[in-house]
């Protein structure tokens, strides 16, 4: 058994799509940045689509995560907005789909409770608390800092349900 779990964190999105990798220790208590980065994407839809799919795909290959976090689609004003974004998001799990890794699904404002404290906090504050939590050197750019939150959070949700688990057990 490995002594850690390496998760995803996706961020996605039709122009640029962010990814954070971390390594999360076997009982939760530690977490190390891996790799992060953002799927800066050009041309016509399909186009981007592609290149989504490509790079998170090289990402998975290369990194060899065991599970995948991704923030869930939110309800948008401009359908146009929200289908694209539905279709940058399933460029990006189906890019994960060869390694059969389990996907979890978070909200936008779980996710930023899960690393702020609070659901309704902003990109920049979101940016400072992944940067303090990983160590990081540099403040991360925003679609990758939502990345790395969105693998945060299941980093400490996993950690919940398996202390749930144990409980379980032992009643």
């Amino acid at each position: 058994m490995s002594a850690s779990t390496r998760i995803l964190g996706i961020d996605p999105g039709s122009q640029v799509t962010g990814y954070g990798l971390i390594d999360v220790g076997k009982k939760g208590n530690t977490v190390k940045l891996v790799h992060s980065g953002e799927v800066k994407t050009s041309g016509e839809h399909t186009d981007r689509l592609r290149q989504i799919f490509d790079q998170i795909f090289q990402v998975v290959k290369e990194y060899s995560p065991d599970e995948v976090s991704v923030e869930r689609v939110f309800v948008h004003r401009n359908a146009d907005s929200a289908l694209k974004l539905g279709q940058a998001r399933a460029a990006a799990l189906c890019s994960t789909f060869e390694s059969d890794l389990p996907i979890f699904e978070y909200a936008a404002r779980q996710i930023k409770k899960a690393v702020v404290g609070r659901g309704g906090a902003d990109k920049t504050q979101v940016q400072h608390m992944v940067k303090l939590v990983l160590s990081m050197r540099d403040k991360p750019k925003s679609d990758e800092a939502d990345a790395l939150a969105a693998a945060l959070c299941h980093a400490h949700a996993r950690s919940t349900r398996s202390l749930l688990d144990q409980a379980a057990v032992n009643l």
